[in-house]
């Protein structure tokens, strides 16, 4: 069950309309990172999850914190929205510099939505559950999680400097914050889970056993640079090693021969454009 309280997790007050930076913020509502995309994500690995205890407790924390960022952006779109049609925009449009840039508006954002956000991204591009990574194995679901909170604070801090309004720095500043510590306890529950899963069956072994073992611990050195070698992870151990010239193991990647079912495109005989041939000759000759 969710219950909805109409306090918002932290304000949301733009000091000036700003319909351009409304549009910009769109991305982290519904981008391919946003938050739409972080909510609906931990919550299908919340439903899905087939353990219960504090590894679904905390993905279900987190689902629903995120769906409060939702509605803490929208809000604030919704605000930087408020008088920028009537008056901003108006104003803003005398100068010819000032109205080309307003090509950087979202039009749906007032025609569809009536002056409120969108469950799109800063182009218009709805939002779409292929986003979401929810895959019923919490180890590699963690570790989608721990990428998908580095990419939403990474364009959250762009989006940081793209204003000057204070009010919406503030909010982007907590937003910050909040990406920050659910990447460390994505991190932290990898190592908690890795631990675990030697006590018990936390989450499927993904075929460790049967992996082929001759191959679970080098780095295959393919490029032209030469300091991959130097990095600590390139040390030669039990835990990895740097391959400096690696050989192919299998054979010559040749296809079969094509099947002409599969290729039946037409190409006329000699005899046939020989054929054609004399009968435009013929057609010429009778019209001459």
């Amino acid at each position: 069950m969710f219950r909805h309280t109409k306090l918002l997790q932290f304000e949301a007050k733009p000091d000036k309309p700003d319909a351009v930076f409304a549009h910009k913020l769109q991305e982290l509502i519904g981008g391919a990172a946003g938050e739409m995309t972080v909510a609906m994500q931990y919550l299908f690995q919340g439903w899905n999850c087939r353990v219960e205890g504090k590894y679904k407790d905390l993905i279900m924390d987190t689902a629903t914190e995120e769906l409060g960022h939702v509605e803490m952006l929208a809000t604030m779109v919704a605000r930087l929205l408020e008088g920028a049609p009537a008056t901003v925009t108006a104003e803003a449009a005398k100068d010819p510099v000032m109205a080309a840039v307003l090509g950087g508006m979202d039009p749906q954002q007032l025609i569809v939505a009536g002056g409120g956000a969108l469950p799109a991204d800063s182009n218009g591009v709805p939002w779409n559950g292929r986003y979401v990574t929810a895959s019923g194995n919490l180890l590699a679901d963690f570790r989608a999680n721990a990428a998908a909170e580095a990419q939403g604070r990474l364009q959250t801090a762009r989006l940081y400097n793209m204003t000057d309004d204070p009010g919406v720095k503030a909010m982007l500043q907590f937003n910050l914050a909040r990406d920050t510590v659910h990447q460390k306890q994505w991190l932290a529950a990898i190592e908690e889970l890795e631990a675990d899963r030697l006590e018990g069956p936390i989450v499927p072994d993904a075929l460790f056993e049967e992996e082929n073992q001759d191959h679970n611990n080098s780095i295959w050195h393919l490029s032209d640079g030469v300091d991959g070698a130097k990095a600590d992870w390139s040390y030669n151990g039990t835990l990895i090693e740097y391959v400096t010239d690696p050989q192919p193991l299998g054979g010559p990647g040749t296809a079969p021969r094509p099947d002409p079912a599969l290729y039946g495109t037409y190409s006329p005989t000699l005899d046939a454009i020989a054929t054609m041939k004399g009968k435009v000759k013929d057609v010429k000759n009778k019209l001459k």
